[in-house]
């Protein structure tokens, strides 16, 4: 494995020192394919566009985000980050030990294999290239025409992975060949009809569109007891999943650049709490008296929700939760994720709705 570190420590000097310039962009990369922006920014939107796709990106980007933590703790000795790594590496003996540059997002504090950005971007944009292809193709799917548009969304969904690649590597939070593990992870290949792609594969279970309250309760127990209980085995054994967290607070240069939502239980509650939100939202009653009403079905509700649900998001993600004690932080995250999405699917165009029905009466 150290030639195989080596090697990739030599690919992350390489962008370092010929793409410098390309810092912002590398960055605004890995801030497009973090989860964060699918539940912020992507979600709100799609789910007023296309109700189906924006339920499917949040079970897609949990279940993947779920699977990628499984994958990262059974691979635990593949695990390493170049920031680390050629730190305390003894394969470089005498030798001078190359310099790597980190920045802010580079510390991140889980294991490294397979990349979490990778993985999870493979499966989100691999739902919005699907859903736009029906509504841009048409019924003309087979003229010269729909193949070219269809070549090109393919081409920019390539390109993103890509670019997410060395993104990445360029952070030095990645090997090359974490990134590429993270992209096959993502089961992004040709479907086939036995092991379709994670993304494909909800075609196949239309329970999610529909699915009561006790069912989004019984996945994310289902999910928090599996990963909790595999963690718990592992330790009972000798095994310490949480290795990378040391590491981590030991190799980076800046204390602040690591930050605690970066740790895998911090991640796995908060996508279960956006999951358990959005069951929550879904079975209410407001959402059924706005969404799924006649204002659901207009025009004017929709682009308000579009315009104002990123913005509310946002608002929760910017909430300066305590860092002092990590159970509590945990348990916040849960919470705040869970409201922010009960909020954004149920309460606000609650509220709008009623607002729009108010100034239509008006004017009547």
């Amino acid at each position: 494995m150290d030639l195989l570190h080596s090697a990739g420590v030599q690919v992350v000097q390489y962008l370092q020192e010929n793409y410098q310039g390309s810092q912002d962009w590398f960055l605004f990369i890995s801030f497009a394919a973090d989860l964060k922006t699918t539940f912020f920014i992507f979600f709100p939107i799609w789910f007023h566009l296309c109700e189906a796709v924006g339920v499917k990106l949040i079970w897609v980007a949990v279940i993947g985000d779920w699977l990628n933590l499984v994958f990262k703790w059974g691979v635990m000795l593949f695990g390493q980050r170049p920031y680390w790594w050629v730190r305390e590496t003894g394969y470089y003996g005498n030798t001078s030990t190359p310099v790597i540059q980190q920045l802010p997002l580079t510390c991140e504090t889980g294991p490294g294999s397979p990349s979490g950005h990778a993985m999870d971007s493979a499966g989100i944009y691999y739902v919005m290239v699907t859903a736009l292809l029906p509504g841009l193709l048409g019924t003309q799917h087979r003229s010269c025409a729909a193949r070219c548009l269809r070549g090109l969304l393919w081409l920019v969904f390539w390109a993103v992975q890509v670019c997410v690649c060395l993104s990445r590597a360029f952070l030095a939070a990645h090997f090359p060949h974490q990134v590429m593990a993270g992209i096959i992870s993502g089961d992004v290949d040709i479907p086939m009809e036995t092991f379709p792609p994670l993304a494909e594969a909800f075609d196949h279970i239309p329970a999610i569109y529909n699915a009561s309250l006790w069912r989004y309760l019984g996945t994310t127990l289902f999910l928090f007891s599996f990963a909790l209980g595999f963690y718990l085995l592992l330790k009972a054994l000798g095994v310490d999943l949480l290795w990378t967290l040391e590491k981590a607070k030991r190799w980076c240069d800046r204390p602040e650049w690591v930050h605690i939502d970066t740790t895998p239980f911090a991640g796995l509650l908060r996508n279960l709490g956006i999951l358990f939100g959005l069951g929550l939202a879904l079975n209410s009653q407001m959402y059924l008296e706005s969404c799924k009403g006649k204002m659901g079905q207009q025009l004017p509700f929709r682009l308000s929700c579009i315009v104002a649900l990123p913005l509310l998001l946002h608002l929760f993600d910017s909430f300066d939760l305590p860092t002092d004690r990590e159970l509590l932080f945990y348990v916040l995250s849960f919470c705040t994720s869970t409201a922010a999405h009960l909020c954004a699917v149920a309460l606000i165009p609650y509220c709008i709705a009623q607002v729009l029905r108010r100034g239509h009466k008006k004017i009547l």
